[in-house]
């Protein structure tokens, strides 16, 4: 069975088009999206399994430079 979560993500000022363009280019991530609310970004996660999400969650999302802030649901 494949994981699944949706990171909503609050960028810093300016930086959510940057942000984006890199989530893109993360695997595993199978959709960005600019929203509006408290939240500029959700990115959807696809993964073998939670451990594979949280990888690519920590050490992917987070290094990238204009991320302040995220929050992670995962699936049921």
């Amino acid at each position: 069975m494949i994981a699944k979560a949706f990171v909503l993500i609050e960028t810093a000022v300016g930086k959510t088009k940057e942000v984006v363009a890199n989530l893109k280019q993360i695997k595993g991530v199978s959709s960005v999206d600019t929203v509006t609310g408290p939240y500029d970004i959700i990115a959807v996660i696809g993964a073998e399994n939670l451990n594979d999400i949280g990888d690519i969650i920590t050490g992917e999302i987070h290094a990238l430079d204009g991320i302040s802030r995220t929050v992670t649901c995962l699936a049921v």
